[in-house]
């Protein structure tokens, strides 16, 4: 049976809606569930997952939208008599009876010594928040997305002014004072500061330099859309300027996706002029390598970055190099896929490693569609053609929902149908892990995958994975990758890796067909 309620004008946070979704998930007798926002992509969801409803369809955005298909009425009966008691649950340890601050400023009469704002809430209730943050002397973690340019660019101006950081908005990452906020990962001290305007592009560096024997005093993040020329890299300079006077930070790492030219001739001179340390630079997807000098260092890679900075700072490589041989792991894999298999689809979680991917792909195989381009050429990330690679990260895949380094289940939806995809050959995945994100990022794609293994034992698909994150993270590192491997996934050590050998393969398929 399924029964359906839609409960008007009531907002709960995209996580916990998420987390009442899986414990209503695992009751017996229940066959699909979901508690969500009636957002358009939510009742797409709906009608994919069989629970689209009459009364579902009419709902609004700013409905919740709960719908259930179970085996009896007392099993739905039970879910809708403790459902409020669920979604109300305090979750955190804390004393129930502990007062709650309903302000900033009373938070800060509270916890006087606090000096960051973390901010998670709709985009469009974000500014007058962040606002009374920054009148209270605070600098601000913005982790809300669809934040207008105008509304960032008013944020940071004013905190300019006032000598405060907006980090943000849509800014995933950063470690302050050894302190991982949002999305980052646990890594050991050491003497390399990063200012990114890319969340899982400093993940990725500052993983890589951990993983080969280094570490990092600060990690800011800007926020994706710093560069571009409306908000002027204000948020990098200022970030860029903080670690040049930090006595602890002997190097710098700047990350991007591309910059406006502009901004970019902006960094790159103040850098020149005001910064008296060795910078490595990686604005992706732009060539200036031929302005390198003895100062500036430009690179092409995330991973570059992280093993130039390494290199600069004195810190000896560990033998970074393939598990196994490179030309034989692309032979094996060509000879055991599917023979109506031609291409490769890259599913990414992080916005920055899909760029990187779409680059590389591009570089290697030519044209490559992605929603991650100017052009666009994907839409609908249940309907890719040819070699593609979608960000389901992008601001059109979390309205009302949360991210899915947080909640992979829309992810594991299209990684469902791309297994079932008689053209696709090779599936490309990132795992981000570390403080934010799930604590078992690799579940639904493990349980997807011993499936369609077990179900179509001679339909053979190469999943490649990279997994961005360190052995101390919250998560169980070794337990993930055994995991993945007892199913035949090939873990790579870096994402461009994963994309070059998935690249390799699609190659040496053609002669094959």
């Amino acid at each position: 049976m399924k029964k359906t309620i839609v409960q008007k004008g009531v907002y709960y946070d995209s996580v916990k809606l998420m987390l009442v979704t899986r414990e209503l998930k695992s009751l017996d007798g229940v066959e699909e569930v979901a508690v969500v926002m009636g957002t358009d992509l939510n009742k797409d969801t709906l009608v994919r997952t069989g629970l689209m409803t009459p009364e579902a369809e009419v709902a609004s955005p700013t409905d919740m939208i709960v719908a259930v298909s179970c085996n009896t009425e007392e099993t739905a009966n039970y879910i809708f008599e403790h459902l409020d008691e669920m979604l109300n649950a305090n979750v955190s340890g804390e004393n129930k009876d502990a007062y709650k601050p309903k302000s900033v400023e009373t938070a800060v009469k509270m916890q006087p010594g606090s000096n960051i704002l973390a901010i998670s809430i709709p985009g469009s209730y974000a500014k007058p928040v962040a606002m009374e943050g920054l009148r209270n002397g605070l600098h601000i973690m913005l982790f809300s997305d669809n934040v207008s340019l105008e509304e960032e660019k008013a944020l940071k101006t004013y905190a300019q002014s006032k000598d405060l950081l907006v980090m943000g908005p849509d800014c995933g990452t950063a470690i302050i004072n050894g302190v991982p906020l949002c999305f980052a990962n646990t890594i050991r001290k050491g003497d390399i500061g990063i200012v990114a305007a890319s969340g899982t592009g400093a993940q990725e560096v500052m993983t890589l330099i951990h993983k080969n024997g280094g570490g990092v005093t600060q990690v800011i993040g800007t926020g994706g859309r710093d560069l571009k020329e409306e908000i002027g890299g204000i948020t990098m300079l200022q970030g860029l300027k903080a670690l040049g006077e930090d006595e602890a930070t002997k190097l710098i790492v700047v990350v991007s996706k591309p910059p406006a030219k502009a901004v970019a001739d902006k960094v790159i001179s103040f850098i020149r002029n005001e910064i008296r340390k060795p910078v490595v630079i990686n604005f992706l997807g732009g060539d200036y390598s031929s302005q390198s000098d003895e100062q500036i260092r430009f690179v092409s890679t995330l991973e570059e970055a992280a093993l130039a900075a390494l290199e600069r700072t004195g810190v000896v490589q560990p033998g970074y190099t393939l598990a196994e041989d490179h030309t034989q792991l692309v032979r094996q894999q060509a000879e055991k896929i599917r023979s109506t298999g031609k291409y490769v689809r890259g599913l990414y979680s992080g916005g920055t490693l899909g760029y990187e991917a779409v680059l590389a792909l591009q570089d290697r195989l030519g044209g490559v569609n992605s929603n991650l381009t100017k052009e666009k050429t994907v839409t609908d990330c249940f309907h890719m053609d040819g070699n593609a690679c979608v960000d389901l990260g992008d601001d059109q895949y979390t309205v009302g929902r949360a991210h899915p380094m947080i909640d992979s289940t829309l992810r594991a939806e299209v990684f469902k149908a791309e297994l079932q995809n008689p053209e696709t050959a090779v599936i490309l995945l990132d795992l981000v892990l570390g403080y934010g994100a799930s604590r078992t990022p690799e579940k639904d794609f493990v349980e997807e995958l011993a499936k369609y293994r077990a179900q179509h034992p001679d339909e053979y698909v190469a999943v490649i994975v990279s997994v961005c994150g360190s052995k101390d993270d919250p998560q169980n590192y070794e337990e993930i990758i055994s995991k993945l491997k007892e199913l035949d996934v090939i873990i790579m050590p870096s994402n461009l890796r994963a994309v070059h050998l998935a690249a390799d393969i699609i190659k040496a398929l053609a002669p094959l067909s």
